[in-house]
């Protein structure tokens, strides 16, 4: 059989199994079994898979039917246009997330943003987005997860960026060992009745998806302690679940009741990034209405 023929029969077939990106995820699973570029790929649709090599892609496909994420299959993942190493370990980096590389490089043209800190970095494509666009920053990326921070490593030396970025272990900003100009936080957000009924954690970690029963109990536990790791004037990003931004934007208020908050849709509409500047804000933090869970 013929790549082309090759690539038309397994479109169909994920396609018929409600996979959306088919002929994308065909694409990327062929060329993870014949270790070529696009590209190469493209070059010759009219080469003839070998036996062993039609085996192979046999077992990639049956594995993706049974629900194992590509990105999991092939070991990789593009984020903001760069190539991440991902496993089992860690959540897949999605495409709205690259909101929250966009609004940080849209702050540093405008303010100061010597030093960020990166909460909940899994396998750390936002980090390292980051260092390789604003070279002059320290950038401190946690995780709870120590095998997360075991492929944050591998990511962080595959693009250069190693001695850069610091990789520290540990429950949200208690590592950070000083005051930042900006924290960012792409922290768990689904529902836990949504995780449990979805089956969302049969291959990703349930650590990094798991928000409480609405979905904001860490998010709702990082904004309490924002104020002793912010600098005076720096920035608060928060990505966000869709239907959530009225219960951020309510209870916001009462912890920073002078800052500045904006809220920004992702490319679907869906409001995504929440950002908060601390510029006019009080030291002092107040009482909020969100529980932590």
């Amino acid at each position: 059989m013929t790549l082309k023929q090759t690539l038309y029969q397994v479109r169909e077939v994920l396609a018929s199994h409600n996979i959306m990106d088919a002929r994308l995820e065909s694409e990327l699973l062929l060329r993870q079994v014949l270790r070529i570029s696009q590209v190469e790929l493209y070059q010759d649709l009219d080469c003839q898979l070998s036996p062993k090599e039609e085996e192979d892609f046999g077992r990639l496909i049956k594995r993706r039917l049974g629900g194992e994420p590509t990105a999991y299959i092939t070991g990789h993942r593009e984020f903001y246009g760069l190539d991440f190493y991902v496993d089992r370990r860690v959540l897949i980096p999605r495409p709205e997330s690259e909101l929250l590389v966009e609004k940080t490089l849209c702050l540093a043209q405008n303010h100061p943003v010597s030093t960020i800190a990166d909460i909940g970095t899994g396998c750390g494509a936002i980090a390292i987005s980051l260092a390789l666009n604003l070279p002059q920053a320290k950038i401190y990326a946690i995780d709870i997860s120590a095998p997360a921070l075991e492929v944050a490593r591998f990511n962080c030396q595959k693009h250069g960026v190693a001695d850069r970025i610091c990789l520290l272990a540990g429950d949200m900003l208690d590592p950070l060992p000083e005051s930042v100009d900006l924290i960012i936080a792409n922290l768990p957000y689904v529902r836990e009745l949504e995780v449990s009924q979805t089956g969302l954690a049969d291959f990703e970690p349930q650590l990094a998806l798991n928000g409480g029963w609405d979905g904001l109990g860490k998010i709702c536990r990082l904004c309490r302690g924002v104020n002793d790791k912010l600098r005076p004037e720096g920035y608060l990003l928060l990505e966000i679940g869709q239907g959530q931004s009225g219960d951020v934007a309510g209870f916001l208020p009462g912890l920073f009741p002078s800052a500045e908050i904006e809220i920004t849709p992702d490319l679907s509409g869906i409001d995504r990034v929440v950002s908060l500047n601390l510029a006019a804000a009080t030291s002092r933090e107040l009482e909020s209405p969100c529980e932590v869970t």
